[in-house]
């Protein structure tokens, strides 16, 4: 389906929490969890997003000090994973900010519904001339390495029914069984021959340890039909996990993004809109829908939109949900070619209204 018509099913469905919207963005205001159960089944392409750490503690983050024990704090990041899956494309994405202490916890979570693809460690070297807290703590009091790292969990969601739990593998041998074709039988229509015994690289693709490439999968498609598929096959854009990634690009699972300086107005825990393009382009394509539910400062929408990109912003603190509101307004005037990569306040009081 278009995403134009999934993005105004999703702004429809979503009207009560609805803050301000236009062709492109949408910012809601409330619960996550209540509103993502507002939003339609397979209808998000990337979820990116920056939950409350939970160990940080931080007063002045929403969240950040609810819960007493760790099992709480999992047990209540157990229900997003299960919303987060039903409201994602079945080749869709999820990037999910965390502390070093929870990533390994959180993916114990997330690997009942998810594929855990990659832990991405965050290193964040200060702009120069600036300090931070790296050179003003006492070093000698940690009794521990100093955590100058954050860790991002990249992840696809699962199917069960062969090996890699992959979604593709599963829709291609119920295809290929529907029609009583060997695996073998479809390498050779295909022409495309791996190391494994009589399936080359159809065995590898069922099992999920790979993906066949744009041409391939055409191949696939005039085999089917060849032999008597009815149905459509679903287009690429939409059976295919997006990676898009090359050498200009951070494609190891280390990234290296400069931490945003103080400024006034800035979100305790805002992350650099450069860091988040690195995301938005390697996992979506142009038009696809992004969802970030811990919005904060609103950053996700602006590396959204400013890739072409839609956007759906939730977040619960009246302030901060106030102030994505301002922030989608004032995008509104700007060419894509002009958005600051951070933003200050100036900007934003530019742009009158919604400041609850």
């Amino acid at each position: 389906m278009d995403t134009g018509v999934v993005f105004g099913e999703i702004v429809n469905g979503c009207k009560r929490f609805c803050r301000y919207s236009n062709s492109v963005s949408c910012n809601l205001s409330g619960d996550a969890l209540k509103v993502l159960k507002k939003i339609p089944d397979g209808s998000i392409s990337l979820i990116l997003t920056d939950p409350p750490y939970h160990t940080t503690k931080k007063r002045n983050i929403y969240g950040d000090t609810f819960f007493r024990q760790d099992a709480d704090y999992l047990a209540w990041i157990a229900e997003y994973a299960k919303e987060w899956k039903r409201i994602l494309k079945p080749n869709g994405s999820v990037f999910c900010f965390c502390s070093a202490a929870m990533a390994a916890k959180l993916e114990a979570v997330f690997s009942s519904d998810f594929n855990i693809l990659s832990q991405i460690v965050w290193t964040k070297p200060n702009a120069p001339g600036f300090d931070g807290w790296k050179q003003k703590m006492k070093k000698e009091a940690l009794r521990q390495w100093y955590a100058h790292t954050e860790r991002i969990l990249f992840m696809e969601p699962a199917v069960e029914g062969n090996l890699n739990r992959s979604y593709f593998g599963d829709y291609l041998r119920a295809a290929r069984k529907e029609l009583s074709l060997s695996a073998h039988t479809l390498t050779e229509m295909v022409g495309a021959y791996g190391k494994v015994n009589h399936g080359g690289a159809v065995s590898n693709w069922e099992a999920g340890r790979n993906v066949p490439s744009r041409e391939q999968y055409d191949r696939i498609c005039q085999a089917f039909y060849q032999c008597g598929r009815q149905r459509p096959m679903p287009a690429y854009e939409d059976i295919v996990r997006p990676f898009n990634v090359n050498k200009n690009m951070e494609f190891t699972d280390v990234w290296t993004f400069e931490n945003v300086r103080p400024y006034k107005g800035k979100h305790p825990a805002e992350k650099p809109v450069k860091l988040l393009e690195q995301a938005v382009l390697a996992t979506t394509y142009t038009g696809d829908i992004v969802l970030d539910c811990f919005a904060g400062s609103g950053s996700t929408a602006v590396a959204a939109l400013k890739n072409d990109r839609r956007s759906v912003s939730i977040e619960i603190d009246p302030q901060w949900s106030g102030q994505i509101t301002r922030l989608l307004k004032a995008l509104e005037g700007l060419a894509k070619k002009d958005y600051p990569d951070n933003y200050s306040s100036p900007l934003l009081e530019s742009v009158p209204g919604d400041r609850a």
